[in-house]
């Protein structure tokens, strides 16, 4: 049997979003316990020159209705990136699992040579033919974000070990 698009794409997004979903409330759990606002989560960063953790959340959302738009041959939807709190971001996941399980199994499936131009905001876009696409661009993008999203929770002392990034148990 061989693998689908769809299979290869919507359901370890789906998976994905759901453990960050349930890092958020374990990162609500911790500031609760520690008496301190989760709002300081928003802004927190492991180097002064990169995004915080707010926008990690952000970007991994985008990179995965973006791909799934993109392989369905769709715009993908806009977000208005205005979330201030972590139940803001937990509703953007849910709206981001919620638009990649709507999008067709059979719009998803049969795009390995579909043409992606994927618009850049400070070069000129780039194009893949969307097995690739997947395979070495919006999966990996995707899982950086999932990734420093979990180090900065981790970083800033929530439980969380390496089952809750793979939504198990």
């Amino acid at each position: 049997m061989t693998i689908s698009m769809h299979s290869a794409s919507v359901p370890i997004f789906v998976r994905q979003l759901g453990a960050m979903l349930k890092w958020l409330d374990k990162a609500e759990a911790h500031a609760a316990a520690k008496k301190f606002d989760p709002a300081v989560y928003l802004q927190a960063r492991l180097a002064p020159d990169m995004l915080p953790f707010i926008a990690q959340i952000r970007i991994a959302s985008d990179a995965a209705k973006g791909c799934v738009a993109r392989l369905a041959g769709v715009e993908p939807p806009k977000f208005e990136d205005n979330e201030t709190s972590l139940a803001e971001l937990r509703e953007r996941i849910q709206k981001t699992i919620d638009y990649v399980q709507s999008v067709p199994a059979d719009a998803v499936d049969g795009s390995e040579e579909r043409e992606i131009v994927l618009p850049m905001r400070t070069r000129d876009p780039l194009h893949f033919k969307g097995e690739f696409f997947l395979k070495h661009w919006a999966l990996p993008n995707f899982f950086f974000h999932c990734t420093t999203t979990y180090a900065l929770l981790r970083h800033n002392g929530v439980d969380l070990g390496k089952q809750d990034f793979l939504n198990v148990g």
